[in-house]
């Protein structure tokens, strides 16, 4: 790892040259300057840089058309496919938000020209064989796994899904309709986690392609035909677009017979998206209205942090200490839920998190071109929701100005340590990793993050996260019932006393004499109200 300050020692000394005539001089030893001397030269700790006023989008890597990413391993059973196509929502046109996962959709799920939506079921089930797609801002994902024994059988239908596409009216009109379902119902009324986090995304990228949902917008969706699915396909799952990943038993005959079949996709379609760049405004809210029975809080802003920059692994470990996802080792976790008894979940990311189902962990290949920082606290009692942002802010403005304590810096680099194995522990991650690396052009990313965490030191984070970790910019995302009321607790900022059942540390009501009045970075003319069934309308 590079260090984070360099430190050089200038030695000045005069060479004396004797009056005396003899052909060989010699100079004296220097002197030593007295103690004040070196005090005064030492170089004085560079400060912050000036915050930036925008993100530019620094493209990310462009590997060759059909790259091949192959982990081999003879003693496994089972074989996995892993499709990584670099496009996503990025690539919806405008009045069509939600044709890439749409059209995604309708490959995966909606049958080949030899088998019906119900047929491909129905091979898949006695092979136990996956197949799925996911799509996100940057990239969609085709995943396939199977027994070796079935291999030939499942291989035919899982290229067929993308060179012999169905396209039934009959799914095409199911899917689409359930992609409106996930947005009129799931996203606006039954998920406050993600409408937070989606709410999110659209102020902070406003004017942006990653602000509109991935799965679309209510008036993108119904304008979306199956003509427009056909042509969409051509255009965007194209070869030079196209990373495989396979693993376990692969030999050189399967990785020809992959290549080649692929190569029926088009060679090329649609231009990239040029990403604009993203300002870098600060102190804005947007409080989503709706109907329920808690407060969900996000927070975050832009950065042009993102894996590959020097600062970024020890950004990740201090924001692991403040709040790990779905991990009891968090300050904010400790402090809010713990002790506080405020709600379930407090935790802080480094980078674009979307928790892989059935783990703890984020999933892979979601990489942006233009990351963010982000803290999510959910579910909070409305009454506390103000309190509890506060609290978020009050312990992580602790965490720029104070650092983190020698013993809970061991605690913390010891447990990524052993948590970023879990990380890659299975054919499909390991996997997204490697391809995850070409995009960002860091080869063998975990093995390098365990690299640096073992020449980390307190001092080192410290220094990176004043370089990097900026309060002052932070935007919000709320989902609340009162919307109006809760807005205008922003903008007037009055103190938001709490109540406890139990009696509780004088150490933590100290802590709290200063939450309670901590000033929210949140700017009484740039606060938005909107209510939830209007959200993702177009």
């Amino acid at each position: 790892m590079r260090p984070l300050v360099s430190r050089s020692l200038a030695l000045c000394a005069a060479l004396c040259l004797g009056g005396c005539a003899t052909t060989s001089q010699t100079a004296p030893a220097p002197e030593a300057p007295p103690p004040q001397a070196e005090q005064a030269q030492a170089p004085a700790e560079p400060q912050a840089p000036a915050a930036p006023t925008s993100v530019p989008a620094a493209p990310l890597e462009r590997p060759e058309p059909l790259r091949l990413v192959v982990q081999a391993n003879p003693a496994s059973p089972i074989v996995s496919f892993r499709l990584v196509f670099h496009t996503g929502s990025v690539d919806d046109p405008k009045g069509k938000e939600g044709l890439t996962s749409l059209t995604a959709d309708l490959l995966a799920e909606g049958g080949t020209q030899s088998l019906t939506s119900a047929q491909l079921l129905e091979a898949l089930f006695p092979m136990a064989a996956e197949l799925s797609s996911s799509t996100d801002k940057e990239f969609t994902v085709f995943a396939g796994r199977v027994h070796k024994d079935h291999l030939p059988r499942f291989l035919d239908i899982f290229t067929d899904v993308l060179l012999e596409p169905r396209f039934s009216p009959q799914e095409f009109e199911r899917l689409r309709a359930r992609a409106l379902s996930d947005v009129r119902n799931g996203l606006r009324s039954e998920n406050d986690e993600l409408l937070g986090k989606v709410a999110l995304d659209a102020l902070l990228y406003q004017g942006h392609p990653y602000a509109h949902f991935v799965g679309g917008t209510e008036k993108g969706l119904e304008s979306i035909t199956l003509e427009d699915v056909k042509a969409h396909a051509a255009r965007v799952f194209t070869q030079d677009r196209l990373v495989i990943g396979l693993a376990g038993p692969v030999d050189e005959a399967l990785q020809k017979t992959v290549v080649s079949r692929l190569s029926e996709l088009p060679a090329s379609g649609a231009p990239r998206v040029e990403l604009p760049p993203v300002p870098t405004t600060g102190g804005r809210a947007l409080v989503v209205q709706k109907p329920t029975l808690s407060t969900a809080v996000s927070m975050g802003y832009v950065t042009p942090l993102r894996r590959g920059d020097p600062d970024f692994f020890p950004v990740s470990l201090a924001l692991s200490y403040l709040g790990e996802h779905r991990q009891s080792s968090g300050v904010l976790f400790n402090e809010l839920r713990e002790k506080r008894g405020l709600n379930y979940g407090d935790y802080a990311y480094a980078e674009h998190f979307i928790e892989q189902p059935g783990t703890t962990y984020n999933r892979t290949n979601i990489a942006r071109t233009q990351q963010h920082i982000s803290v999510w606290i959910r579910p909070v009692v409305p009454a506390n929701g103000v309190f509890a942002t506060r609290g978020a802010l009050y312990f992580l403005d602790r965490l720029v100005k104070q650092g983190i304590p020698q013993e809970k810096f061991e605690l913390s680099r010891g447990f990524l340590l052993g948590y970023t194995r879990l990380w890659e522990q299975t054919d499909q991650r390991r996997l997204g990793y490697a391809i995850d690396s070409l995009f960002y052009g860091t080869p063998g990313f975990l093995e390098e993050y365990r690299a640096a965490l073992a020449k980390m030191t307190p001092e080192s984070v410290n220094a990176a996260v004043r370089r990097q970790l900026r309060p002052e910019a932070l935007n919000f995302a709320f989902v609340t019932q009162d919307a109006q009321e809760f807005a205008k607790n922003l903008e007037e900022q009055p103190p938001s006393p709490i109540t406890y059942a139990s009696a509780k540390a004088p150490a933590l009501l100290e802590d709290d004499k200063a939450i309670i009045t901590w000033p929210l970075p949140i700017r009484a003319d740039a606060i938005q109200v909107v209510p939830a069934q209007s959200f993702m309308e177009k």
